[in-house]
């Protein structure tokens, strides 16, 4: 079952490495403006945390947890592209299907 975990930050977007200054490679400032509002509950009561160390994205849902990296040279050097190649990745690795359509990130677990 899709559930809604949360609307998609307007305020990242503002945050790539274009609009502000970064000396990361890889977009640090966007990705954790984006992953920030993905650390809630969903509606049936699981727990959900995204977070970033380095470059790694750890995904926990409950009890299922995954793991992806932000890959530069194999994936883009576009920060959007990476992020949503690394989420993918770790979603995968949980066993749980994420999405983003219309604004929102959805979760099926």
């Amino acid at each position: 079952m899709k559930q809604k975990l949360c609307d998609l930050s307007a305020t990242a977007l503002d945050k790539l490495p274009a609009k502000m200054a970064d000396k990361s490679g890889i977009g640090v400032h966007y990705i954790d403006a984006y992953i920030k509002p993905m650390n809630a509950t969903l509606p049936d009561g699981t727990s959900v945390k995204c977070k970033r160390r380095g470059l790694k994205i750890t995904l926990t849902a409950g009890a299922k947890k995954g793991e992806g990296l932000m890959r530069r040279l194999q994936v883009s050097a576009d920060p959007i592209v990476m992020l949503d190649a690394a989420l993918q990745e770790a979603a995968a690795a949980a066993g749980i299907a994420l999405s983003i359509e219309e604004g929102a990130v959805f979760l099926e677990i």
